[in-house]
């Protein structure tokens, strides 16, 4: 068996959990998800828990295991509770505003950058005098967050030589020493 594949997804109080053609779809108070699941992965609800089981033995089959149950149980945690990414802004000059959901960004380009976000995920930028600029995302889904953060990540990745760049609050950037000047003889 699957270590993940076999243990039983919790379900909540105020979390409904609909299984019906090999789609998996959660109700809670942070929204709605659904998962499509392989054929031969079948999932069944016993007295407050979602149980995984597969037909056979094979490689394939037991990644899958693992894989559905991990993504039904993040969707459980999200509509339940939610998840929360935070990024800072490292750097001079480094700016972020949010209207609606319209992400703003100066990022010493010669031009601002305006994202669109996806309406599941909700965007607070905070900029406080003598501290980095923080931008906090939060959304039920988390692939959907991760797909976002790292979509804005990738318009300034963090530098290992001054560290200067988007990264993720707690995160460390591992440092290189720059060119050491010439000894004269």
């Amino acid at each position: 068996m699957s270590r993940i594949g076999k243990l039983p997804v919790a379900i909540p109080a105020g979390v409904n959990v609909d299984i019906k053609d090999n789609v998996i779809t959660v109700k809670g108070p942070k929204g709605e998800l659904s998962q499509k699941i392989h054929s031969s992965i079948s999932a069944k609800l016993e007295d407050g828990h979602l149980i995984f089981t597969r037909d056979s033995d094979d490689k394939e089959q037991r990644s899958l295991h693992g894989l559905y149950r991990s993504l039904v149980n993040n969707m459980v945690h999200g509509v339940s509770t939610g998840y929360t990414q935070k990024l800072e802004l490292v750097g001079v000059g480094y700016r972020a505003t949010s209207q609606n959901n319209i992400l703003e960004l100066a990022l010493g380009y010669s031009h601002a950058i305006f994202l669109q976000l996806p309406k599941e995920v909700k965007v607070e930028a905070v900029t406080d005098r003598k501290s980095n600029p923080i931008i906090t995302l939060e959304s039920a889904d988390k692939q959907l967050l991760g797909q976002v953060c790292a979509k804005i990540r990738s318009f300034r990745m963090p530098e290992p030589y001054k560290g200067k760049g988007i990264k993720f609050v707690g995160e460390e950037i591992r440092r290189k020493a720059g060119k050491s000047a010439k000894a004269n003889s």
